[in-house]
Order: structure tokens, then sequence, then C-alpha cells
């Protein structure tokens, strides 16, 4: 995020007249059913989490980052504050959950007997953590230092934890276990953004790091580089580029994935390609596809020669890839969705994963998808087992939510304050921060710093949380 408590305040955004709303789908309200935090109950008993948001999102056309931009050509932004019609009706902690939007790749990964199968499963799901992004343009609300968020999913077998441990630099430990006790998966992420002009990257730092206790095995790796276009003039649109690699840790197998920039004319854009390795460097595997829509394998010698033909000039042509296609080649594709692919299919691939389809209003609602779309959804009877530093209950996120505009940005600059004010209170009285749930330590796998859970959160006991709303 953007926000700091080291704001000059040079911007006052909650006496900026903010444009009127966009109209909503007028055939979500009769999908719903309920609102406002209210659930659905479906006949099987299992909870139908919401569709839509309680209002759509707010037009920004009207608005300049160029004007709050310009001074910082270069500079690191944790520093600067935007306005909050740049941003999504979500916290930070909440985006990382995103990462579970597709866990039934750990799910696969755990049931696969053959090494090689368990990580082409988790290199699906180091793929599929990012997809959210896709036309994501909106900027996630910097967490307080001492936020927490939480998420149960019966429904999908994990429960969630992440806080705020840090805020310069701003640091986001998470946790998250499978309720079969199948799966840890665990790590901290300190993204450095820089503005270039006409671009916003944001540089991923921080382990993430995913454990198979079935299998005895554990992964390791680091996100993409991601960078926003076009945050001056035209449309904004959105790259991951850089190298990815992915580690198991027991048997020394290791995936390499290109994520391409776009190039000039932008024929690689949202392209990943690699490939898995075993210990002695021998290529197993090679995979390829595109983050925004699906990912693939097949062998090195069929993908060679397949290459190979093209680069002579052969026949081959780009196929799109139908449902009928998909079957064909994977007969555990009943269950995914129709979506037209452009990924040039090389015939004998298998496939590993693809994008889930967005709700029809999508577009209206921050190009949410359903999983984000259920994530600051306040259930009745939730707010009395909380954390009182839940991100559910911060009252910016949840005005904004609500299509509350001004009175978000009045308490989103009420909460900087009230952050600044105790930062400087600890520093009068020389009172160090203490985080809550998470404790600085190494990672036992890749031996560097990391934040690691120290557990307790679900017996909720929290009498000593800190009151930073």
């Amino acid at each position: 995020g953007f926000d700091s408590d080291n704001s000059s305040g040079d911007f006052s955004e909650a006496n900026h007249k903010v444009p009127e709303m966009l109209d909503l789908d007028p055939h979500q309200s009769k999908r719903t059913g309920k609102h406002n935090g209210e659930t659905e109950i479906q006949e099987n008993g299992i909870k139908r989490h919401r569709t839509s948001l309680p209002a759509p999102m707010f037009s920004r056309s009207d608005f300049s980052v160029w004007s709050i931009l310009k001074k910082c050509i270069g500079l690191e932004l944790s520093k600067i504050t935007m306005p909050i019609v740049f941003n999504e009706p979500l916290s930070f902690l909440q985006r990382i959950t995103e990462y579970m939007e597709h866990i039934y790749l750990i799910n696969k990964a755990c049931s696969h007997a053959d090494p090689l199968e368990r990580m082409q499963s988790v290199a699906a799901f180091a793929v599929s953590a990012v997809a959210s992004q896709w036309e994501r343009t909106g900027k996630p609300f910097n967490p307080l230092l001492g936020e927490t968020y939480e998420l149960t999913r019966e429904d999908l077998g994990f429960r969630f934890i992440s806080e705020q441990v840090s805020h310069h630099p701003p640091i986001s430990a998470f946790y998250s276990e499978g309720l079969n006790k199948d799966f840890i998966f665990h790590g901290s992420i300190y993204p450095k953004l820089k503005f270039w002009g006409k671009s916003i990257e944001a540089e991923p730092r921080g382990t993430i790091t995913l454990e198979l206790l079935k299998h005895n095995e554990a992964y390791t790796w680091t996100n993409p580089t991601c960078c926003v276009h076009n945050v001056i003039i035209g449309k904004l649109w959105l790259e991951q580029y850089g190298t990815v690699e992915i580690v198991n840790h027991s048997t020394g197998d290791k995936c390499v994935l290109n994520f391409k920039p776009c190039g000039l004319f932008g024929k690689e854009l949202h392209r990943v390609e690699g490939h898995i390795q075993d210990k002695h460097r021998k290529k197993l595997c090679v995979i390829y596809g595109k983050w925004t829509e699906c990912l693939w394998c097949t062998d090195p010698t069929t993908y060679e020669t397949y290459k190979k033909n093209e680069k002579r000039g052969g026949e081959q042509k780009k196929k799109l890839v139908s449902e009928d296609d998909i079957k064909s080649e994977n007969d555990e594709a009943d269950d995914m969705p129709e979506v037209q692919e452009t990924v040039q299919f090389i015939p004998g691939s298998k496939l590993l994963w693809r994008i889930n389809c967005r709700p029809p209003n999508s577009s209206q609602m921050y190009n949410f998808t359903s999983f984000a779309v259920s994530l600051n959804e306040l259930e009745k009877g939730m707010e009395a087992i909380l954390a009182p530093t839940d991100c559910r209950l911060r009252p910016d996120i949840r005005n904004m939510e609500n299509g509350n505009m001004d009175v978000a940005s009045k308490e989103k600059e009420r909460l900087e304050e009230k952050q600044r004010a105790a930062r400087k209170e600890r520093a009068k009285d020389e009172v160090e921060w203490h985080t809550r749930w998470f404790h600085q330590g190494t990672n036992p796998y890749t031996g560097t710093s990391d934040w690691l859970y120290s557990g307790g959160y679900f017996d909720r006991n929290f009498s000593d949380c800190p009151d930073i709303y």
C-alpha cells in the first residue's frame, strides 16, 4: 500500500468531492437474497457467501494520480498517502488471503504419490496466487500496525490468520493450515514499491513456505515483480515479471518459472514458461501458459520438437482450447469453468490449472473474484468472536464498501492519526511494540529471517489485543 503515518497531509481527501456511483447490476439483488453480512444457507446446509458488494465502486476518472505522484519519481512509496478513491475496500491482509482461492491445488498436491506431480500442483498453486491481481488496479488499504485478519472456510478445508507485524518497513505475516492437518502454508511479505514516471513497481520480498505434512515435504518460493502501467494517462494495466524458483527441500527438485515481461509489441504479455528439474538438474517436464488464463505441462522432448517446428515455419497454428479439448487431455477437468483461452496448446499437454470465472458484475466491484467479494463479509454474530483488530471491523474499509466515501476518508485519516499518536507515545515512554500472534525467527528450510506463527490465535483469548480502531 501507499498510505503511511509519516504522511505530510498535503492532500485532504475528506474534503475532495467524490463522483457519482456506477450502477450495480440490476439483477444482482435477486441473486444474493441477503445483504450487509447476512449469509444464505443452502438446502444442503453449506453457507452461501455473498456474491456482491453492498455498493458498487466509484469512478476514478475525475482524479489525477499524477498530481500526487509527480513528486515521487524514483522514491519508495510507503511514505506517500493516496486518496481513498484509488483504494479497493480490502486490507492488504485480506488481499494476501486470496492465495487460498485455488486451495484445491494444495489438496491435489497432497493426494499425489508421485513427487513430480506434487511439484506440478505446487507450481500451479504459486501461479494461481497472482491470478486474482489481473485487472485489479485499485490498491488495498495499508494495514495498521497490529491489524489482523482471520478466515475459516470449512467448505474449502482451511483456516487462515495474518497480522501486520511491522509498519516501517511494512511487513505482513500469515499462517494457514488444513482442517484435516494435511498442510501448513505460511510466510511474510514486504512489498517495496517504486514509482518510475509511467508505472508503479512492487518488488516482492519475503519467503513463502508450503509444507505437505503427509509427505514430509516443504516447498519455498518468492513472488514475481508486479508492475502497474499507465498510472498518469491511458488505461491502467498490470503485468508480472521475473523468475520464481520453487524448491522442494526434501527431494532437491526445483521448478523454475519465468514470468515474461510484456515486450515492445506485447507478444509475451502474461506468459509464463519454465520447467521442473531434479536435484541433478535433469529436466523432468516443461510448464507453459499464462498467469491470467491457464497452465499446462508436457515432457521436454515434445516441447522442444514443437518449438523447433515453429521456428522452421511449420504449419502449427494457435489453437483456442475448448472444454472438449481439456476433457480429452485431462479427466479431472469436469469441474473447470468454460473459459476460452489464447494459450498456444501443445498436443499431449496436461492441464494443471485454469483461472476461475469472475462474477458478471465484477467490473463494478473493483474486478473482484467471487472469493474476494466474500472476504470482508461480516456475518451475523461474527463480531462477537472476532479479534478486535480484525480487518472486518475497520471503519474506513467498511464505509468504503458500503459506498460512504466521505465517511471512509475521514475515518482513514482518523486511524492514521491515531496510529501516529500511539507511535509517538511509545517513543516517549521508550516502550517497544510487541507483535501478538507472530514472532521473528529463522525459516527452517531457507535459513533466512522470517516471521513465524506463535500459535494460540484460535483459542480466542483477545484480552491483550491493542486498540487500533
